[in-house]
């Protein structure tokens, strides 16, 4: 089943807000089995959104959209469907009822413009918005299914999580496609597929291997779009254990595991805990290991220690080394993981230290050099990177190659213990 994704408004398209909304139903839509052939945005105008109706592919069955259906008077995307679709306003007591439910709660009473949300076209079938006063609405035409959503992103994956994908699994998956994700850090994509080639050359029909790189990671999914789903599943599963055999510990998980994740795991596995010292990363390392739940079973904290006087007095760096190598070089970064790791009374820890830019560069240390050390209970171990001039992008693979750096010892201590 082919699909496409509308989003609807001005606030998207001058960069005010950040289109998530269509990354998330997409993901949404590929787990259930449906291809997603085009993502667009537009203005909030009635011009704009027939104009998009009018274009769909041929082979589209599924329009998404979201946005536009708020109380106020620049939300025309009711309207507009109204009208494109042939149906009358009417009003609906379930859909109002559910709004003064939803105000109650806030000690708030809806008013006139809240009760205009209640009259949908009569052609459409009204989808529940568990978290919020707008529904949203699906219409049938020619074939072609339109879902019409709030843009708020909580919302949306409301009305898509209990209303939308439970309807498209139920009406049209009769063949889902078949997806499965390695996850790799630290080779870059030429190179992976470099190692990868004989493998990738023999893998058996129907599957196919796609690359998704991003700074410091590629993916590697496999897909098979046709043929039994359980009998697609488990031969991409043995594929993928002959890729692990070949690639070693540069893969660090599968599907939606993420670094962070993995590495509490193994900290738990192994009744460890873990403490960062960051300069260049400025806590970002610390606020990556939060973001999990139950963190606080491992992580003891971080010292972010910007300034060189942090470095001395908390970490109780050697004055005299920053003086005669710099803050940003490998016997700082060692003193700052061990000072860290001996004032937090920790298993393991991580230093960074770099020039994360735009300015700050030198000759010998140009922007995007990092130092990032670890240290464990056996041992101790520093890199230099050169990652490039993009300070958003040096801090997020400073974070990426610091973690890492960090699953690899406590794996490498794994075995050793055993």
């Amino acid at each position: 089943m082919q699909a496409e994704i509308i989003t609807i408004g001005d606030e998207i398209l001058i960069g005010q807000t950040i289109d998530t909304n269509s990354a998330w139903m997409g993901a949404a839509l590929n787990d259930v089995g449906v291809d997603v052939c085009q993502v667009r945005s537009i203005r909030d105008t009635a011009d704009a959104i027939v104009a998009a109706l009018n274009s769909i592919h041929p082979d589209t069955k599924l329009v998404l959209m979201t946005g536009g259906l708020g109380p106020t008077k620049d939300d025309l995307t009711k309207y507009t469907l109204n009208d494109y679709f042939g149906g009358q306003l009417a009003y609906h007591e379930e859909v109002y009822a559910h709004i003064e439910a939803l105000f109650a709660r806030l000690n708030r009473v809806p008013n006139e413009m809240n009760r205009g949300q209640a009259m949908l076209p009569n052609v459409c079938t009204p989808l529940s918005n568990p978290n919020g006063t707008a529904p949203g609405m699906r219409f049938h035409k020619d074939g072609v299914f339109y879902v019409s959503m709030p843009g708020v992103p909580y919302e949306m994956k409301g009305i898509m999580s209990g209303e939308v994908l439970p309807w498209i699994e139920s009406t049209f998956m009769d063949q889902p496609i078949t997806h499965k994700t390695l996850l790799t850090h630290g080779v870059p994509e030429s190179e992976l597929a470099h190692m990868l080639e004989e493998w990738e050359n023999e893998l058996p029909e129907p599957l196919k291997l796609a690359y998704l790189p991003s700074p410091g990671s590629v993916k590697l999914r496999l897909t098979a779009r046709t043929g039994d789903h359980l009998q697609n599943v488990a031969t991409i599963e043995r594929q993928f254990e002959k890729a692990k055999e070949i690639l070693g510990d540069v893969v660090f998980g599968e599907d939606a595991q993420n670094l962070e994740g993995v590495i509490g795991v193994l900290l738990k596995r192994n009744h460890a805990t873990f403490a960062t010292a960051e300069s260049c990363t400025g806590g970002s390392i610390a606020a990556k290991i939060t973001s999990i739940p139950g963190s606080s079973s491992y992580f003891l904290g971080s010292i972010v220690s910007y300034s060189n006087e942090v470095k001395v007095h908390q970490l109780g760096v050697n004055e005299a080394e920053i003086l005669v190598h710099g803050a940003v070089s490998e016997n700082v970064v060692r003193q700052m993981a061990k000072g860290v790791q001996k004032r937090l009374h920790s298993t393991y820890s991580v230093a960074t230290s770099g020039i994360a830019g735009p300015d700050g560069g030198t000759p010998d240390k140009p922007v995007g050099t990092v130092w990032i050390c670890v240290a464990g209970p056996n041992s101790t171990k520093a890199e230099k990177f050169q990652f490039g001039n993009n300070r958003a992008r040096n801090v997020k693979r400073s974070v990426l190659m610091a973690l890492d750096m960090l699953r690899k010892m406590i794996l490498e201590d794994e075995k050793r213990s055993i």
